[in-house]
């Protein structure tokens, strides 16, 4: 059965982010930061995020054709589609990659994460997704955490393209949860789109691409786009349509805990006394969120109190990385009410 990014309209079914996929994806996206740094020594910025972009549309856009994913018809989806290839790819990994060149990695993995922040109020304000009290208190504690590492460092051009980065990624997050299209579609669309941008803004503003193509840079730019986007861009997008934006939000806390991490142990970057404290407070704040995760059950009871339709278990069908996800199922029929 072919998984599709589910719009907004019925809030009620958002539930929890899948821990495991997304440690993961956390993971992926920290170490894309270390090898955007390695990167960056062989090619220029624009170009080195286009090939990632394309490659990865590529190779997204060649497994949804053997698989047969069915291409959206309605001009509407092709238009949101190409709103995400310009502010989620093209906009985010432009601003991403040139910032990473006057920034150390763990600096520019901070700043552009600042998601969980940033996306509160518009999922509130938007799709009626009130944040739980456990979501805004490990949203708030974190972003103090992130704070503490960045401040120090002060905020120059690099920092503020990098927050720039992180308002494209929000934007683009609130986009993906109304587009109703298969997610393989999507992701490879969107990328083949922004790539294309990209290339052409790097023509025009970096000329003709001057790579070194070592085995070093094949290597690095094989994991940014195969794993660090191709993977965790439907990953991503089946979580956009499954879980609360708040909590799902906040799991990408952990991004730059993991970027902070391994620029420390691949490229000798030590984040100093201030780094560590405020990695310390995000792992706390995560801490929280998923302890409060746990009490609260927000997917089961909608805003008028009434509880929101499941699917059976013998209905439930698979997502991308193969666990069942109820919320791909088909709908089950509402409940009778009780006179």
């Amino acid at each position: 059965m072919n998984t599709v990014v589910r719009p907004l309209a019925d809030a009620s079914r958002q539930g929890h982010p899948r821990p495991l996929r997304m440690l993961w994806v956390t993971f992926a996206w920290g170490s894309c930061f270390v090898a955007i740094t390695v990167g960056l020594q062989d090619a220029p910025p624009l170009w080195l995020a286009a090939l990632r972009a394309l490659i990865a549309g590529v190779a997204l856009a060649t497994v949804a054709g053997i698989q047969r994913a069915p291409l959206p018809r309605d001009p509407k989806t092709w238009a949101l589609i190409g709103c995400l290839g310009l502010v989620n790819i093209a906009l985010a990994f432009a601003t991403m990659f040139v910032a990473a060149t006057g920034l150390s990695t763990g600096i520019a993995s901070v700043l552009a994460n600042a998601q969980p922040i940033l996306i509160l109020l518009p999922a509130w304000w938007l799709y009626r997704e009130r944040p739980t009290p456990a979501a805004i208190a490990a949203i708030g504690l974190g972003f103090t955490g992130l704070l503490i590492i960045v401040l120090p460092s002060g905020l120059g051009t690099g920092a503020w393209l990098s927050l720039t980065s992180a308002a494209a990624i929000t934007a683009g997050t609130l986009i993906g949860r109304i587009v109703h299209a298969d997610v393989r579609v999507v992701a490879a669309a969107q990328l083949l789109i922004g790539g294309a941008i990209l290339a052409g803004t790097a023509a025009v503003t970096e000329g003709p691409p001057t790579i070194d193509g070592n085995i070093r840079f094949i290597l690095t730019l094989l994991f940014l786009s195969l794993v660090g986007t191709a993977a965790t861009t439907v990953a991503w997008f089946t979580e956009i349509g499954r879980a609360r934006l708040d909590l799902l939000a906040a799991w990408t806390l952990l991004v730059p805990v993991f970027g902070i991490l391994l620029s420390l142990l691949i490229l000798r970057e030590d984040p100093g006394l201030w780094g560590w404290i405020g990695t310390v407070i995000v792992l706390i704040a995560m801490a929280l969120l998923a302890i409060g995760s746990r009490r609260s059950e927000p997917s089961a009871v909608t805003a008028t109190g009434n509880r929101a339709p499941r699917a059976s278990a013998d209905h439930a069908t698979s997502d991308p990385d193969g666990l069942p996800d109820e919320n791909h199922g088909p709908r089950s029929r509402p409940e009778r009410k009780q006179r």
